[in-house]
């Protein structure tokens, strides 16, 4: 079994079990830091939203990465798609890809729909996995086709509205996740915010049409406890 070295809570005020909580919440429901805030202090705990805010910059990306770590291997086809966000009033677009199972291989918050910054944004999950796709999904964007051209000439490139569902809907989490922050400040905030999010929300969202009711609450206490062990709220078993 994989065992992480969970995150270091020294010099911090509350204990693991608030911090992660206040993490979990934010990330896994639309939730703004001041509504964290509001459920927290329901429940006794009086923590203000600027310190649930440096709590999700401090430690959401290292909760994300643990969950990464465990993942399986993605899938051999790979969807993208972009969709644009308004960043401090300016437009600016979220590039997401995906594999054949919704897995979340990489997001991108840049400025440009071009050529260009298809190539940067297809290059991150071509090093994250070490490896290209057996099939590329894209939609109608021109610019796909250049970086495909560029990246990965031999890779089958399908472009198609209609086959692009899987990206599409992926975006629907980060979208609830933009309204709750109601604006975003800059597109490195963006990155930040968003970038984690990606990776923890889907932790807590099974395909639950394909399991029962009682098979969803089972896998459900499983994910919770991969989230107990990556964030130091229970020690991992030992090693046999």
């Amino acid at each position: 079994m994989l065992v992480d070295t969970p995150p270091s809570y020294k010099r911090f005020r509350f204990p693991a079990e608030i911090i992660s909580h206040a993490v979990w919440l934010y990330h896994r429901f639309p939730l703004s830091f001041r509504e964290v805030e509001e459920l927290l202090l329901a429940r006794g705990i009086i923590a203000s939203h600027e310190t649930i805010h440096q709590w999700c910059d401090r430690f959401g990306p290292e909760y994300a990465a643990s969950l990464r770590r465990r993942r399986p291997p993605a899938g051999d086809k790979w969807h993208l798609d972009e969709v644009f966000i308004k960043v401090n009033g300016a437009r600016q677009y979220l590039w997401r890809a995906v594999d054949q199972d919704g897995n979340v291989l990489d997001v991108l918050v840049q400025s440009k729909r071009d050529a260009k910054a298809a190539k940067r944004f297809l290059a991150k999950p071509m090093k994250k996995q070490c490896r290209a796709p057996r099939v590329l999904v894209t939609d109608k964007c021109r610019s796909y086709g250049p970086a495909h051209q560029h990246l990965m000439s031999s890779v089958e490139h399908r472009s198609h509205q209609g086959l692009n569902n899987r990206a599409e809907n992926s975006h629907q989490p980060a979208r609830q996740r933009e309204r709750a922050m109601k604006g975003i400040r800059s597109p490195r905030s963006a990155q930040k915010s968003l970038a984690p999010f990606s990776e923890i929300s889907p932790h807590f969202r099974p395909r639950h049409h394909l399991l029962t009711t009682s098979g969803h609450h089972t896998e459900m206490q499983h994910r919770f406890t991969i989230r107990d062990h990556i964030t130091g709220v229970t020690a991992p078993p030992a090693k046999a």
